[in-house]
């Protein structure tokens, strides 16, 4: 069994630059930089590797210091959560403020935990950080690392004190440079790639519908924050679970309001719902959760129709169903021909009533991500594939717009997640969209593609002993 990765820590008070420092070492653009003071939430983690030594990078939210977020201290809580794993601190300082009392207190607190810890005096770019940044010598931590995170200066020299303090060997020479924001660390995965077994899940859906609590209850545990406020969460907060053999990367996304409320929201609002689309492009499958007690939405529709256009598989979840129980045993009846009326273009996404806060049900949340990626990644042989074909269009001929006689000769499938398919006729057409579906109903129905869209193409065959134009140039 190979053995889990270090743990590197950020820690610091608000606005010194954790994030940006995060995405500088990751090769990545997860954590959100913006200059209002509390941005970061959640602990965010992603893998990095430096001269061959890989360990998993945490941004925390800022610690101490001045912060409007009102759930600041929720913040803190969670983020000295995140820190009681640490194998190593990286204590993030702001060198144009200078040495202050904020950073003093968590240094104190960081020293008393026993584990290394590396000062790195952020901002040293700034001429006014040039003298103030020796008072931070004064802290008593060894070694200390003047770094610039939004050029990357010095950011190299950090890595190398990072795998040094690890107890790592240097299987390269050490030297400068620097790396570039949004490409990998030397030996990472690419962003937006995952390992080979595992599979990308996003939660998504409308604000305070209970996205974080039942991220919380997949992975069993407080990893992400839960508030009633909406909009807590801001980053994408992905953990990596197992479950019976399986590895999910669970992926927690920001509330997606409307587009118009969105704006008036302000730039982190903004970045943060692009980070969630984002997560939806990048997911195998999607989680929409949607709020039992309110029923589904038109908003709630819309971002179902991002997972189904972007070809993910898609998971319904109707939340919070412990609120709804006193409607009676017809309810459930009830709110599934709602949710099927109002995503009918989602008629092939199964449907969960959960509960976050009692656990009920939950479990059958795993058990259907599984069941639906297996699903996006069956592959028909061809041959049955055509004796399906053949049974289908004996009964039932295909119909074009242009009402022409089409007859389809054979058909194979091209994809894998998802499903697609290749139909060769004996014209240039497509199938009028009511064949369409019913010719995607019947490969459900036959070959089990439960929770994911089909794609289907028609193509004309080619016909044999027909040269093509360039041949006849060619020859003449």
């Amino acid at each position: 069994m190979s053995r889990k990765p270090a743990s590197v820590v950020l820690v610091g008070r608000p606005n010194v630059g954790k994030s940006t420092l995060f995405n500088r070492m990751t090769g990545s653009r997860r954590a959100i930089v913006n200059p209002t003071a509390g941005t970061t939430r959640d602990t965010v983690i992603r893998p990095a590797v430096w001269r061959a030594v890989p360990f998993e990078l945490s941004d925390t939210g800022g610690l101490y210091g001045a912060s409007q977020d009102p759930l600041h201290e929720l913040v803190v809580r969670h983020g000295r959560r995140a820190m009681v794993g640490a194998d190593l601190f990286v204590l993030v300082t702001d060198g144009r403020e200078g040495l202050i009392g904020g950073d003093e207190t968590i240094a104190r607190e960081l020293r008393a935990t026993g584990r290394p810890v590396i000062l790195a005096v952020n901002k040293t770019d700034d001429k006014r950080a040039r003298n103030a940044a020796l008072d931070f010598y004064g802290l008593g931590i060894d070694p200390v690392v003047e770094i610039s995170a939004e050029h990357g200066t010095g950011v190299a020299e950090l890595l190398d004190e990072i795998v040094s303090a690890l107890g790592a060997r240097r299987s390269t020479p050490a030297g400068s440079g620097t790396l570039a924001v949004g490409t990998p660390a030397p030996g990472t995965l690419a962003p937006g790639t995952l390992a080979p077994d595992e599979i990308s899940v996003a939660i998504v859906g409308r604000p305070n519908v209970g996205k974080s609590s039942l991220v919380n209850r997949l992975l069993r545990e407080e990893r992400v924050l839960v508030s009633d406020m909406p909009g807590t969460t801001r980053d994408p907060v992905d953990a990596v679970m197992t479950w019976h053999r399986r590895r999910f990367r669970i992926v927690d996304t920001a509330g997606m309001r409307r587009p118009g409320r969105v704006a008036r929201g302000g730039q982190i609002e903004w970045v943060s719902v692009a980070g969630a689309r984002k997560s939806v492009e990048e997911a195998d499958i999607v989680v929409l959760v949607i709020d039992a007690g309110s029923g589904p939405t038109d908003h709630d529709a819309a971002i179902g129709g991002e997972a189904d256009r972007a070809g993910r598989g898609v998971l319904i979840v109707a939340n919070k169903w412990d609120l709804v129980k006193a409607r009676g045993p017809k309810y459930s009846e009830t709110f599934d021909d709602d949710v099927r009326f109002q995503m009918r273009f989602l008629d092939y996404a199964p449907i969960l009533h959960v509960s976050a806060l009692t656990g009920e049900r939950a479990p059958k949340i795993l058990e259907a991500i599984d069941r639906i990626a297996a699903s996006r990644r069956t592959k028909v042989p061809t041959p049955a594939l055509n004796r399906f074909l053949q049974e289908v269009t004996a009964a039932n001929p295909p119909v074009s717009p242009g009402r022409k006689h089409v007859r389809i000769l054979y058909a194979t499938q091209i994809g894998v997640a998802p499903p697609s398919f290749v139909f060769f006729t004996n014209v240039a057409t497509t199938f009028h969209f009511s064949y369409q579906r019913f010719l995607v109903n019947q490969l459900r129905e036959r070959f089990g593609f439960a929770g994911t869209p089909i794609r289907l193409q028609v193509r004309r065959r080619a016909q044999k002993g027909r040269q093509s134009r360039k041949a006849r140039a060619a020859e003449s």
